[in-house]
């Protein structure tokens, strides 16, 4: 099977979720192209679009918010959103791509790529299976506009909202967010060690996402002063100014770190994640089975991601971490509100996503043939 994943560098996540799937295809003998669909019109294109919205979540996060409430008004609105008219522009051009480049499958792990299918199949363009990733535990602005095959959500308690826009049941997977093979082949003992860490120090990992987005600084600065015994690290990700802080104003008491290769040892390793709650690492903690605080998120899917986390006890969620981090921490040093969360994280959330994806990509593809 030939198989093309379409994805936006807006945040990691998208990224990641279509890795983990690439990572499980291939593993399975098939071939796989990965692709930004915008850099096909040159990677000004592509980089112009992904800064705006990394700035705009890094810098403005209320405006950020602000936007996503406009979404869901519009949504009232009849017509298709600037949304999918700006997208729209692309459809010629990944229809050259694809006439020289021929696939089976199409995976689409963000909204932009969606629309982009989804207009060519109004001009009665050939497109192949589609399969759209929902990233984020809530159905986001305009998913209902698209039109593809299949739409993997994260969990079965969301199809109501999707169906409630307008997506049709058929078409709902409920087989969670695809996640890499080290997630789930992760162990705490060789994580630690792996990382040499002090076995006997308490270990939390900060991380605000490949944007480094959130209030990171006032985050880690609490835990810096009210937890000086701890092993601290830091993910910055791309927030150059956020790393130049930490790095600055605490020293060699915290490892800071603008990326990493490690985040699953991290994840399995610490004893509390604290993370804003982006869906991707929400899903890998769930994934690894760790201790998780969601703070700062960024106003719109993240809201809608801790929310879904709080209420099935899969997280602690910290909307204000001056007041409420330590508390958060001392509750789970205990090692049976760790199990209950690890519990509830296991029942509530699929597993092994990739795989069950996969596995109907294959099947698909064979009742073709």
């Amino acid at each position: 099977m030939e198989a093309l994943i379409l994805s936006c560098g807006t945040g990691g996540g998208h990224n990641s979720a279509g890795r983990a799937v690439e990572q499980e295809l291939r593993a399975r003998g098939h071939n796989v192209s990965f692709l930004d669909p915008y850099t096909l019109r040159g990677p000004r294109t592509s980089s112009a679009i992904n800064k705006t919205y990394i700035s705009m979540a890094q810098k403005a996060p209320a405006a950020f918010g602000a936007v996503y409430a406009l979404g869901n008004a519009y949504r009232k609105l009849p017509g298709k959103s600037p949304v999918y008219h700006a997208n729209r522009t692309m459809a010629p051009v990944l229809e050259r791509y694809l006439d020289t480049h021929p696939c089976d499958a199409i995976v689409m792990t963000h909204l932009f790529p969606a629309e982009i299918i989804t207009d060519m199949k109004r001009r009665g363009m050939r497109v192949p299976a589609t399969y759209f990733i929902a990233t984020d535990y809530t159905c986001i602005p305009f998913t209902e506009e698209t039109d593809c095959d299949f739409y993997v959500i994260p969990a079965e308690p969301l199809a109501e909202e999707f169906t409630g826009r307008g997506i049709p049941a058929e078409r709902i997977l409920p087989l969670g967010i695809p996640v890499g093979r080290g997630f789930t082949q992760c162990d705490r003992k060789g994580a630690r060690a792996r990382l040499g860490l002090d076995p006997n120090r308490l270990f939390i990992f900060v991380a605000g996402g490949s944007i480094g987005a959130g209030n990171m600084s006032e985050t880690v600065g609490t835990l810096y002063e009210h937890l000086p015994k701890a092993q601290l690290t830091v993910i910055c990700g791309n927030n150059a100014a956020l790393y130049e802080k930490l790095r600055r104003v605490h020293g060699g008491r915290i490892t800071a770190l603008e990326y990493t290769s490690k985040m699953a040892d991290l994840m399995a390793a610490c004893d509390i994640f604290v993370s804003k709650p982006g869906g991707l690492s929400s899903t890998e903690a769930a994934a690894v089975g760790t201790a998780l605080i969601h703070v700062t998120p960024i106003p719109g899917c993240e809201t809608r991601n801790m929310d879904f986390f709080a209420a099935n006890g899969m997280c602690i969620p910290v909307k204000r971490p001056r007041r409420e981090l330590l508390a958060a921490c001392d509750r789970l040093m205990n090692a049976g509100e760790r199990a209950k969360m690890r519990e509830n994280q296991r029942r509530n959330l699929p597993q092994n996503a990739a795989e069950a994806l996969c596995e109907l990509m294959e099947a698909r593809f064979a009742g073709v043939k």
